[in-house]
């Protein structure tokens, strides 16, 4: 017996649009409140993140950190050794084609029950949606997206893409002092088909990444004299190459 909600509208929702808008409520539900022991730590951990040097580079404020984990189908979650994020200029044509290295997410945060429920959602999820994928190659981003009177924050520099992978799950972990930073789904001939804003904690976007493209309008602070921030957590799965 379990009393995590039923999942199927969820996967029935994902296979008929491609993406699916998850209230924070709800997330909260499918979860289960009482295995996020340690939610206060984890969410106080973005505090902790570091600047995103390479886009920093550009002139445009982030901070976050990054860890690779992997899972067999039906498997425990297991954290690989640090190594960099890298997606080809074909999906990410500001920052295509570089290696880049970030600071690890801490291992506290990493090996902590919100964390780790988290990616195991995510796995028995995705292990539905693709039943013949036999291991996971697992990415979490921690994200901070800063806004400043004059300098809007960009939560998606390259505008709307697709990473890469198979599915995305972007769980908003805090908003403080921002207004926008609207979600949009796009076809693949670039037409709209949904958008909506995560305004509070663990609203949720789930994204199958080969049907859909997405985007995030920049954000902007309502009051430029207190610090304004929109706080993300990134989990990608893609199907491993065999051998890898």
């Amino acid at each position: 017996m379990t009393d995590h909600p039923d999942p199927l509208p969820l996967l029935t929702t994902l296979r008929r649009d491609g993406f699916a808008f998850v209230s924070g409520q709800t997330m909260r539900d499918m979860l289960a409140p009482q295995t996020l022991t340690d939610w206060p730590a984890f969410a106080a951990s973005w505090g902790d993140l570091a600047p995103d040097t390479y886009l920093a580079a550009r002139g445009r404020q982030r901070r976050r950190r990054h860890a690779v984990f992997c899972a067999e189908a039906g498997g425990e979650v297991h954290r690989e050794p640090d190594q960099p994020h890298f997606q080809s200029l074909r999906y990410n044509p500001l920052q295509g084609d570089i290696q880049r290295w970030f600071g690890p997410i801490r291992l506290a945060i990493a090996d902590g029950t919100s964390l780790r429920r988290i990616l195991d959602f995510c796995r028995g999820l995705f292990d539905a949606l693709a039943p013949g994928t036999r291991r996971w190659h697992i990415e979490a981003h921690q994200f901070r997206i800063e806004a400043r009177a004059g300098e809007p924050g960009e939560p998606t520099p390259e505008g709307v893409h697709r990473d890469g992978v198979d599915y995305v799950l972007v769980l908003l972990i805090a908003r403080e002092n921002i207004e926008s930073g609207i979600t949009t789904i796009h076809a693949g001939d670039g037409s709209l088909l949904g958008s909506f804003v995560l305004t509070r904690p663990l609203d949720a976007a789930l994204v199958d990444d080969g049907r859909v493209s997405h985007g995030v309008t920049p954000v902007t602070p309502f009051d430029p004299d207190k610090p304004a921030y929109r706080d993300v957590l990134v989990v990608t799965f893609k199907a491993a190459v065999p051998g890898s």
